[in-house]
């Protein structure tokens, strides 16, 4: 178990997220944070005793309500009805590691001392954390600007003592493990509430993952895409790095790298060729392959950034004496972020899935439909229609949720970014790719198979030896949803080869 410092003055980075996620540790505030949050929260404090101005969310109302006042006496009860009311989530719960990723990252945001909360609340969610306790947050009701409202105040019901969690592997009423772990429900105080719920740790938590799983996807999808280049006997030229050199997009000679690699040794890519040049799907595959990389690490810039920012509102700034509020929860630099990544993850599907329609399609010495004897067994038409199916649910889930915009708050919030909706669409579009890229796998494991006695090079040779430990060469029609299946939990691992 190791422990990871929570420190603003340490920026958090994808590569230090996964390997969080890969091992056991817990969360600890360093002593800057602890001071940070503390200062910003005596600030806040002296303010309110030593002067009788409106600051909003603080002494006000919340969106259209801005100009309703509340007494001092009642700043607590505002922020508690705030986390309740704004719990309105609908639809599929998030998933617990997405869950953990919002903690974690509220966590941090809250640690750079700009929020406003006394030290208790940020404890309590770090203890959470470490306790592994995950709130229950359901998909639907954030619409990606005044931060992910409804999302986080799902997931800070527990802090007083509601809703519900899943702990030791059951779902529990919130107050049920309170009660057993010794805890008491936090009395909020001005401003924790909105600090708490501002914010775009949902959108943010989402995109991470997907990135996280973008890149495992995108090198994935060149070792994958070599099998199927040789499979169908093509040509090496293309990812010559002379190409590359003449047109030197990063992502570009960084797949024609990776497959050249992959490739080197193979038998099959050596030999002459009868055919002069490839279809696009194996002869571009550097071009496209390498445009997702570039946009994954679009995304990766943009995330990195959020991770490492204060997004709530108000902010403080106590050694400026200021209280400023303004609008560091629009999601729109996210919400545009997601909608790229989601349509450069859907073309590594697209082209995916067209490569499988060239192995099945009885061409260069490989038999219709990759079986023995087509028209009494089916073979592989069929993985190719569902590859086929997934393909299009990916098109049109790339549909762009930033260009949307719902008037709210009786006005006042009258451009949003709809980022939630793009989050989950891509967490979606993800989940795809990879079934995609399963079947493709799928397909080229059996097409490679009649190149024999030729052999591909040694690197995809034992790839292809482990994984007919799971999966065997079809010789007759069998239930092939199994095989997909476990040629999906296959492809989680192939980046450790």
């Amino acid at each position: 178990m190791i422990t990871y410092l929570i420190d603003p003055i340490r920026s958090i980075n994808l590569e230090t997220i996964s390997k969080l996620s890969s091992c056991s540790h817990t969360l600890e505030l360093s002593e800057n944070a602890k001071q940070k949050i503390n200062h910003c929260r005596t600030y806040l404090n002296n303010k309110l005793n030593t002067e009788n101005k409106p600051i909003y969310g603080i002494n006000t109302g919340f969106g259209a309500l801005y100009n309703q006042s509340i007494s001092i006496d009642k700043l607590g009860q505002l922020q508690h009805n705030l986390v309740m009311s704004h719990a309105c989530g609908t639809g599929d719960e998030v998933p617990v590691e997405i869950v953990r990723l919002m903690l974690l990252l509220k966590i941090y945001s809250l640690s750079f001392g700009n929020s406003g909360v006394s030290l208790v609340v940020v404890q309590r969610l770090v203890d959470m954390y470490n306790h592994n306790i995950s709130p229950i947050v359901f998909q639907q009701g954030s619409l990606g600007a005044s931060g992910d409202l409804a999302p986080l105040a799902h997931l800070s019901l527990p802090l007083i003592s509601l809703g519900e969690v899943y702990y030791k592997g059951e779902k529990q009423a919130s107050s049920k493990v309170i009660a057993q772990l010794g805890w008491k429900p936090l009395q909020l105080q001005s401003k924790e509430g909105l600090a708490l719920l501002n914010g775009t740790q949902f959108m943010a938590a989402y995109g991470v993952y997907c990135l996280l799983q973008a890149m495992r996807l995108s090198k994935t999808a060149d070792s994958i895409g070599s099998i199927s280049l040789d499979a169908f006997d093509g040509r090496i030229e293309p990812f010559h790095q002379l190409i590359q050199q003449i047109r030197p997009h990063k992502g570009q000679i960084e797949t024609a790298k990776n497959v050249s690699e992959y490739l080197k040794g193979s038998e099959i890519s050596a030999r002459a060729k009868a055919h002069v040049q490839d279809p696009y799907s194996f002869r571009c595959i550097p071009q496209v392959h390498g445009a997702s990389k570039g946009a994954i690490q679009h995304a990766i810039e943009i995330f990195e950034t959020e991770i490492n920012s204060v997004t709530d509102n108000p902010t403080l700034f106590p050694d400026e004496d200021l209280i400023i509020s303004a609008g560091n929860f629009h999601g729109q630099p996210l919400a545009l972020a997601l909608d790229y990544l989601a349509i450069a993850l859907a073309e590594l599907g697209n082209i995916s899935e067209r490569r499988t329609y060239q192995l099945i399609s009885g061409k260069r010495g490989l038999p219709p439909f990759l079986v023995a004897n087509p028209g009494l067994n089916s073979g592989f038409m069929i993985p190719q229609y569902t590859a086929a199916s997934i393909v299009s649910q990916n098109k049109q889930l790339c549909t762009p949720a930033s260009v949307d915009s719902i008037e709210s708050s009786m006005g006042q919030e009258d451009h949003v970014s709809m980022g939630a909706n793009a989050a989950t669409k891509l967490f979606k579009v993800t989940e795809n790719l990879e079934r995609i890229l399963a079947i493709e796998l799928f397909t080229a494991a059996q097409a490679l198979a009649f190149r024999k006695p030729l052999k591909t090079s040694v690197f995809l040779e034992k790839i292809i030896a482990d994984y007919r430990k799971l999966v065997p060469f079809i010789e007759e029609d069998q239930l092939m949803y199994t095989h997909i299946n476990k040629t999906i939990e296959f492809i989680k691992k192939l980046p450790n080869y």
